[in-house]
């Protein structure tokens, strides 16, 4: 069963793909989802607020023409537990590179589909596995 107090954070500047990314996470049980559409946004929530974000889900195209690197960001901040960073279309960056500890997922992907999601929770929220290994076993 998820763990329905995990704190996610969509951001994308587009609302048909916050509201998708959304919805899906909707359906895997989650709903503590709050979407933000600008980089700035993103940076505040996380400065004024006192308890770790679980899961940032970011599109790489909000740091687009600014100085900012997004995936330091991500991994060194201790307000963020996991993030995935999405539409990451550099050459040579595989569809899924995930880097220390599981912490970041950088996605080339244009948006993350149900399956990308379905993984990435897995990842997240321990007691999703324990739920899918339970029923694997028939307890």
């Amino acid at each position: 069963m998820p763990n329905k107090a995990l704190r996610i954070l969509i951001a994308d500047d587009q609302h048909f793909s916050r509201l998708r990314i959304e919805r899906a996470l909707n359906h895997l049980g989650y709903y503590r989802i709050a979407p933000m559409h600008r980089l700035e946004e993103v940076l505040s929530a996380l400065e004024y607020d006192c308890e770790p974000l679980d899961l940032l889900i970011i599109n790489a195209s909000l740091v687009k023409g600014v100085k900012f690197d997004l995936f330091s960001f991500c991994m060194d901040n201790p307000y963020v537990r996991y993030a995935m960073i999405y539409d990451e279309r550099q050459a040579g960056i595989p569809a899924f590179l995930v880097c220390r500890q599981d912490k970041v997922l950088i996605s080339a992907l244009p948006l993350p589909d149900l399956d990308t999601l379905t993984q990435l929770m897995a990842k997240v929220d321990p007691s999703l596995v324990a739920t899918a290994r339970n029923r694997e076993v028939g307890v």
